[in-house]
């Protein structure tokens, strides 16, 4: 069973404290939400999980792995609330090259991916001519591929539908009962089971 640990964590955006001695453990099988107001650092907190972001004080323990070593940086997906994609690829392209920076087996299926999101028809379409939600589809669909054990997804359900929203859930259900650990801000309302709260 794997844990991740926080303990006394401060973080400091130029003069502004956003949040100071934060601490947290969330194991396998668990999601956590983050919630809070806008600058509360959601954002920030996600980012310093993933080893993207400073901080000022405090650790992060992730089993015996150290933050930043190549086995957590193996364990870790971040995916932010916009979607990076390439607007001049298809919807495949982008797919397999976010796999390749997400270190995924090139074998993986993409089409089906894009396929359990609803967008089988679209594979071979520029993403620059889609919509904002069938966009966000695409950037979520490599949680339908990747190896990853740890999901930190911010705002992952803005600019999707119900339907949609409710694929998603479901997946990240999904992964945590295989093992899985997942920690989400958003400001909708979660109908994901064994869902944990702490407010920034």
């Amino acid at each position: 069973m794997s844990k991740l640990k926080v303990n006394n964590l401060s973080c400091q955006k130029g003069y502004n404290l956003l949040f100071e001695n934060l601490s947290f453990e969330i194991n396998s099988g668990d999601v956590l939400k983050i919630s809070g107001p806008n600058g509360s650092g959601k954002t920030s907190l996600l980012r310093i999980i993933a080893g993207l972001s400073s901080f000022e004080s405090g650790e992060i323990h992730y089993d015996s792995y150290k933050l930043n070593s190549e086995q957590y940086k193996l364990d870790f997906l971040y995916l932010g609330h916009l979607a990076s994609l390439s607007p001049e690829l298809s919807c495949i392209e982008n797919l397999r090259y976010s796999s390749l920076l997400d270190a995924n087996d090139l074998n993986n299926d993409h089409s089906m991916a894009l396929k359990q999101v609803g967008l089988e028809k679209y594979e071979n379409d520029l993403v620059g001519t889609l919509s904002a939600g069938q966009k966000k589809r695409i950037a979520l669909s490599i949680l339908f591929i990747t190896s990853s054990k740890v999901w930190l997804l911010d705002e992952p359900f803005s600019a999707l539908d119900s339907k949609a929203i409710k694929i998603f859930e479901n997946k990240i259900e999904d992964h945590c009962k295989q093992g899985g650990i997942c920690i989400l801000t958003t400001h909708q309302e979660c109908n994901i089971n064994n869902l944990r709260e702490i407010s920034l």
